[in-house]
């Protein structure tokens, strides 16, 4: 393809897109009004598993996708992604282990296997083990823009659209990417914010495993290269301010799991998960002026998990455009 190809949004899902194009041969350009950490994308937890997304059809078929991607990335330690064990637990009753799950390794963790303090406290009643890619944010998002730009992409930081047929018209072919921007540039009535705010913390050298409960409250610690990340929350919302009140609960309660001493927190981070009621929009459509629009947002809290499916599926979508 020669198409030259717009893309409105800079997190993971516009990067990624925008790599899939670049790399295809196409003249690449992402617009954005923020980028690299300053996007949802860098208050993320980027650890891989499907979440708060629909429809669960496409959406474990995207992910199991992305999967393959990033573990082989995760061969090389520039890119900023590494295997890690995922152990996810219950506070009530026995934790179903889902059937895609299950050929990746995922297995029922036994009693033994919980981990010091977790088991004492009697805080869960169950939970699974698998290992899992992991993106530190703060080295996979440079990655990205990285390989974007050996590929000839660019970035343009600073710019907002009221609507999509604001795009210079020299673009052929626009990739809505703008995550919960596309509640205005779509005019989409089923987007919805999920509010989630974490709090970085120093890197914890006990905690080998990143540790996820999704029952209430949501808690999950996650250790990367140079620190760790404690979530969570999930809520609706579209308030990008940082309640101090989550943060002490996050704290207190990852620490709990934990069983450590609170550590100081270092930055606080909030970012709205694009949640869509009718679920993840991977699809054609025109704009106004005639052009074709490709749609890739609506991801929750996977975006990272269905990154490389969904710009794969965008690509072909585009491959079929006059």
């Amino acid at each position: 393809m020669e198409q030259r190809t717009a893309i409105v949004g800079a997190g993971v899902s516009g990067l990624t897109c925008a790599i899939v194009f670049a790399e295809g041969g196409c003249r690449t350009a992402i617009f954005a009004q923020q980028s690299g950490q300053r996007t949802t994308s860098g208050a993320a937890g980027a650890l891989w598993f499907p979440y708060d997304a629909e429809p669960a059809d496409k959406v474990i078929a995207w992910a199991l996708e992305t999967y393959k991607v990033l573990v082989d990335l995760s061969r090389d330690s520039q890119t900023g992604v590494s295997m890690v064990e995922l152990r996810s637990f219950s506070r009530t009753g026995q934790i179903p282990i889902p059937d895609w799950a299950i050929p990746l390794g995922a297995r029922r963790l036994t009693q033994p296997l919980i981990p010091s303090g977790i088991e004492e406290s009697n805080l869960f009643t169950s939970g699974f083990t698998m290992e899992v890619p992991l993106m530190d944010t703060t080295r996979y998002l440079d990655y990205l823009k990285e390989r974007l730009t050996n590929a000839g992409g660019s970035i343009h930081g600073n710019v907002r659209f009221e609507r999509l047929e604001d795009v210079d018209r020299e673009f052929d072919l626009v990739i809505n990417c703008s995550g919960i921007g596309a509640k205005m540039l779509a005019a989409d009535v089923n987007l919805e914010p999920h509010r989630g705010q974490v709090a970085i913390v120093p890197k914890i050298d006990t905690l080998s495993c990143a540790i996820v409960c999704d029952d209430a409250p949501l808690m999950y610690a996650i250790p990367r290269t140079n620190d760790c990340v404690f979530g969570g929350t999930n809520e609706v919302s579209d308030s990008c301010d940082v309640d101090l009140t989550s943060t002490s609960r996050i704290v207190t309660e990852c620490s709990g799991v934990l069983n450590i001493d609170k550590p100081r927190v270092l930055a606080e981070r909030v970012g709205l998960r694009p949640f869509r009621k009718s679920g993840v929009r991977v699809e054609s459509d025109r704009l106004r002026d005639d052009r074709t629009v490709l749609h890739n947002y609506g991801h929750g809290g996977s975006g990272f998990t269905l990154s490389w499916g969904c710009a794969n599926k965008v690509f072909q979508l585009a491959e079929n455009v006059p």
